[in-house]
């Protein structure tokens, strides 16, 4: 009975409040980092590329659903928050000559710090009003890194990063890059999954189901919705940094309000309210292009169209179903591909039986 709680025991509060108490979620969990190492035995560097592109939006997405599915607080400026990351970490390893493992925290501490600043207003203001508050947050972080030469390096507001080492080793392919990638997303995972299972956690959700009853037993709505902000902005720092490391340049236009959207579909899609639909939105919106050209290209070959004649259309087609399947996950399936991932495991654990 590894896969039912019948027939497992704890006798401990450690067994009890573990992560994965049941056997096979351990096994399972085992099972999926063993395969996220050795992936890169079995993929093309392509292919790699778009395992790196998925943590990364992993990451980002995960920071972002802690601020606005965990939270209740609404934000359109993660790109913004993404980008004070970015150059924060150009800029340590530019100008001081710092290592990556060091650009990146010190890009989620910055980020933090300015998230926190913008979730000052979530005191007084909620919904679609903090959702502008965050708007304009966006487009003044843009103006002021654009505008600061010492910050953006000049009218291109471009800085490069040389190729980041470690111990001595060049990280200059798609695999190295990985293994850059892929344990600062493991560490995020699991961080996330302890944050919102502590005392913090579960503030957060408090705020998010009924700040005036939260405020009245006891939570400090104003510090928890700081806390919130600055703990999003970080992850999203940190996911800047990383995209600055990865293609070794830092540069406003990767992070302008079309991406702060784009979290937000990655949260909805996958669930608000989950760390693991976080991963499964990021997976899903970054797949989604690829997909689309493949099918596109192979349309317009059956029909004898030139794929140069249907490129404006693929551009406006991608922003078309981001948009559908928004609007359709809301009004069918509000948590996501988190609930039809638990709709196929409950089918699986109840079987034979139907209830």
């Amino acid at each position: 009975m590894i896969n039912r709680e019948c027939g497992v025991y704890q006798t401990n509060y450690e067994g009890d409040m573990a992560l994965y108490p049941l056997p096979l979620a351990r096994y399972s969990t085992l099972g999926a980092v063993a395969i996220l190492i050795l992936l890169p035995l079995a993929l093309d560097s392509h292919a790699m590329s778009l395992a790196n592109l998925m943590l990364l939006a992993s990451i980002g997405a995960i920071g972002l659903n802690i601020l606005v599915g965990y939270t209740g607080q609404v934000s359109l400026g993660h790109g913004a928050f993404m980008m004070v990351g970015s150059y924060t970490a150009a800029l340590v390893t530019v100008r001081l000559g710092l290592p990556f493992w060091v650009g990146l925290p010190a890009g989620g501490a910055v980020a933090a710090l300015v998230g926190a600043f913008f979730g000052i207003p979530s005191l007084r203001i909620k919904g679609l009003y903090l959702a502008i508050a965050t708007l304009a947050g966006q487009f003044i972080i843009e103006w002021t890194i654009n505008h600061s030469t010492w910050i953006s390096g000049g009218v291109q507001s471009t800085l490069y990063v040389p190729t980041p080492t470690f111990l001595g080793w060049e990280i200059n392919s798609e695999y190295r890059r990985y293994f850059m990638v892929l344990p600062v997303a493991i560490v995020a995972y699991v961080a996330a999954l302890n944050l919102v299972r502590s005392r913090v956690g579960r503030a957060f959700i408090a705020v998010r189901d009924r700040d005036v009853a939260a405020e009245i037993i006891g939570v400090d709505i104003f510090r928890y919705k700081l806390l919130a902000f600055a703990v999003s902005s970080f992850y999203a720092g940190v996911a800047g940094a990383l995209w600055t490391y990865y293609l070794k340049i830092a540069n406003y236009e990767h992070f302008t309000l079309a991406t702060s959207v784009s979290y937000l579909a990655m949260i909805i899609i996958g669930g608000l309210g989950s760390v693991l639909g976080s991963v499964f939105g990021a997976v899903f919106i970054t797949l989604l292009p690829i997909v689309l050209v493949y099918v596109v290209e192979g349309g317009a070959a059956l029909f004898g169209f030139q794929y140069a004649a249907i490129a404006d259309f693929l551009a406006n087609l991608r922003l078309i179903i981001f948009g559908g399947l928004i609007i359709l996950f809301l009004a069918i399936e509000p948590e996501g591909l988190f609930r039809m991932w638990g709709n196929v495991k409950r089918y699986f654990r109840l079987w034979p039986f139907s209830y």
